[in-house]
């Protein structure tokens, strides 16, 4: 079981990017699906989650800038990001059940490992 981020890159403050995750020996529709950044030296952050069922959640720094999506059919979870912020430069993780606890977004269980991630930088 696996899941590939891929999309990341260089992009000017206010810009977008999309990233897209692939899983591949599981389907994402049995799953919440979420995205987690980390910087480093900083412990990781989640992001966004999109629910089984259809709901999404995002952390406070994000919200209204970023979007979660999933096209079950190709098996793949996007995340579309706007009006990007030098803050919002990391590496980019997607995982699978994610849940959230209180106020945060984690992980519920290790489904895959982390993977290399994407590597998101805003310059300013």
């Amino acid at each position: 079981v696996q899941l590939q981020a891929s999309g990341g890159g260089l992009v000017q403050a206010g810009g977008s990017l999309n990233l897209s995750c692939a899983a591949s020996g599981f389907t994402v529709d049995r799953y919440n699906m979420g995205w987690f950044r980390q910087v480093p030296g900083k412990e990781r952050e989640g992001v966004s989650c999109s629910s089984s069922s259809g709901r999404s959640y995002y952390v406070d720094s994000v919200k209204g800038r970023f979007t979660i999506s999933r096209d079950n059919a190709k098996n793949t979870v996007y995340l579309k990001m706007n009006s990007l912020k030098p803050e919002d430069t990391a590496r980019y993780y997607c995982a699978a059940d994610c849940t959230l606890r209180g106020d945060t977004i984690v992980r519920a269980h290790a489904i895959t490992d982390w993977g290399q991630g994407t590597l998101v930088t805003v310059s300013s």
